[in-house]
């Protein structure tokens, strides 16, 4: 299964937890060639069959599968590229930047983030305050399944309206929340601003993934709320690893496999960093050596499982914000063709542990200052429409000739 031998620790714990999902692999194969003609065309296209892949060791005969590569099948073969069963049941659908469109399948929990909550005592005495996104992406829907699923009662926050939030807090006697760390950070400093009682502060428990979590950050979040623990998973996957304590690395989750793979090969490592890549455990819609574009490493928990070192970075020019992806290509379609533009690039900053979004431009000779402003404006929509985002947009007299299309400068100390 690597190109290393077993002799460390952490590569027997790795061998361990592959040679466990052996069988569920080999009928996820199976099961998905002979539901899904795509998967099994791709299978073939890769000179294997369905009895090729015997066990966890097999799939690394099978290229990884690029973000990048459903997308090309998803618009070549709408909605979902071929890659969902025939009559397989599907609740929801979500739209992600792209656009990728996300089959929820269906089930309880089919993103199993139950876990990651029960592991920190979420239950059915909690009032979950649920701060990710609702509307077209699926992590909104994502936390609320797994909360719904251990038996705890949500508030569908979303994002914004963060008086209303912060009164219903207080009013409802919230006990936990998911969302990002910065937006708890923010909800907890309009919570003092609002002059409500500390004393209607009940919020113990948060689970929060989709950014990092510096001790900085975690340590202010620990004055206010009790248990802060990170977890991570992926829009296309749910969720993949889990803290049970800060600083010894993410637990795996049950129902899929996880493996950290060489940038150039694509063979699975157990020592130094690599690509995460998943297979999802669910025949239906047959995610199999998915590339997440996430880099990360093995390390040895202290109960001797093997887990993962959290997020080290990210493989090309992605780059998330405010827990969302930011892609070159996306930025370059939402500028096409704006008038009065001779350069521009977006840069992503974070200040008081909130993430910042600013366009810099610089506007074509001879405009005058209304002329501008009105670039400005229409540069400020075609961001805010084109990728979601709220973003600053200021005039500059100059960009270098090999500026990046969006220069990450933030500071996770």
């Amino acid at each position: 299964m690597s190109n290393t031998t077993a002799a460390t620790p952490v590569a027997a714990s790795v061998a361990h937890y592959t040679g466990s999902l052996d069988d569920a692999v080999f009928r996820v194969v199976r099961d998905a060639a002979a539901a899904v003609p795509a998967f099994a065309a791709r299978l073939a296209a890769s000179g294997l069959g369905a009895d090729s892949i015997r066990g966890v060791a097999d799939l690394a005969a099978l290229p990884i599968l690029a973000k990048d590569d459903v997308l090309a099948q998803q618009q070549a073969e709408p909605p979902f590229g071929g890659l969902l069963a025939p009559g397989a049941r599907v609740s929801r659908v979500f739209q992600s930047p792209g656009p990728l469109y996300e089959p929820q399948l269906s089930g309880a929990d089919p993103w199993r983030w139950g876990q990651a909550l029960s592991s920190m005592g979420f239950g059915a005495d909690d009032i979950v305050l649920n701060c990710f996104g609702y509307h077209l992406s699926p992590a909104g829907a994502m936390f609320e399944e797994g909360a719904l699923a251990i038996g705890a009662r949500v508030l569908p926050g979303g994002i914004g309206a963060q008086d209303l939030q912060a009164r219903a807090i207080a009013d409802l006697g919230v006990t936990a929340y998911t969302g990002l760390p910065s937006y708890l950070k923010a909800l907890i400093d309009r919570f003092d601003e609002l002059d409500l009682s500390r004393d209607r502060w009940r919020l113990t428990r948060a689970l929060v993934t989709a950014e990092p979590l510096p001790d900085s950050l975690r340590a202010l979040l620990e004055e206010r709320v009790d248990i802060v623990r990170m977890a991570y998973g992926t829009a296309e996957t749910g969720l993949l690893a889990y803290e049970r304590e800060p600083g010894a690395g993410l637990v795996l989750a049950n129902g899929v496999l996880v493996e950290i793979c060489d940038f150039d090969t694509g063979a699975p490592v157990t020592e130094g960093e690599g690509q995460v890549v998943i297979t999802l455990l669910r025949p239906e819609y047959p995610l199999v050596r998915f590339g997440t574009g996430d880099v990360s490493a093995w390390i040895e928990g202290p109960d001797g499982s093997p887990r993962l070192a959290g997020v080290l970075g990210r493989v090309g020019q992605a780059v998330k914000v405010r827990g969302m992806f930011l892609h070159p290509r996306q930025a370059q379609a939402a500028m096409a063709g704006v008038e009065g533009v001779t350069a521009w690039q977006l840069v992503v900053d974070r200040t008081d542990h909130l993430d910042r979004l600013r366009c810099e431009v610089v506007l074509a000779d001879g405009t005058d200052g209304s002329q501008g402003e009105a670039v400005l404006e229409v540069i400020r929509g075609r961001i805010r429409s084109g990728l979601r985002f709220a973003s600053d947009v200021v005039a500059v007299q100059a960009l270098p000739a090999d500026a990046p299309v969006i220069s990450d400068v933030r500071d996770w100390s």
